[in-house]
């Protein structure tokens, strides 16, 4: 099945546990700004100059500023956003299991999200959603984030 054609994915909480493999991306594509780099640097307090400083950061390996892992983080935000249960009273961003940073996002850099459900299980009034997201990055060898999103729905 082509993730193109199951952007998002609508369910209920009883057939939620049949909705594994279910594909909520891609995206569309997104330039990352230095524009944004500096506003996330300004909100956070991390100016590290990789990240805001263009002249010094041509030096470093990764030839220019490169976004904050937890900008690109957030990033996943709107293709977890793609899974809606129509009838959960509430529905909550519960953590990660899983998170790594393989490659950056350049200032520059085309992105998008990317990710499939890939567990249900249930908890406490609920049921807990596993997530299996990544942030591609356009042309890049290795996706700027991997991660495993936990969502909760709660009825």
């Amino acid at each position: 099945m082509s993730s193109v054609e199951t952007a998002g994915f609508t369910t209920n909480m009883a057939d939620l546990a049949q909705s594994v493999g279910h594909h909520l991306g891609p995206t569309e594509w997104a330039e990352m700004t230095q524009e944004v780099i500096d506003a996330f640097a300004d909100l956070t307090g991390d100016h590290n100059f990789i990240h805001v400083d263009p002249e010094r950061a041509k030096l470093t390996p990764f030839g220019g500023t490169i976004a904050h892992g937890y900008l690109s983080l957030s990033l996943l935000g709107p293709v977890a956003q793609r899974l809606t249960v129509t009838d959960a009273r509430t529905a909550i961003n519960y953590g990660l299991n899983r998170l790594r940073f393989p490659g950056p996002l350049r200032a520059g850099d085309r992105y998008r999200a990317n990710a499939e459900i890939t567990a249900v299980s249930e908890v406490r009034g609920g049921l807990q959603a596993i997530i299996a997201a990544t942030l591609e990055v356009d042309g890049a060898e290795r996706p700027a984030v991997v991660a495993e999103v936990i969502l909760r729905f709660y009825a």
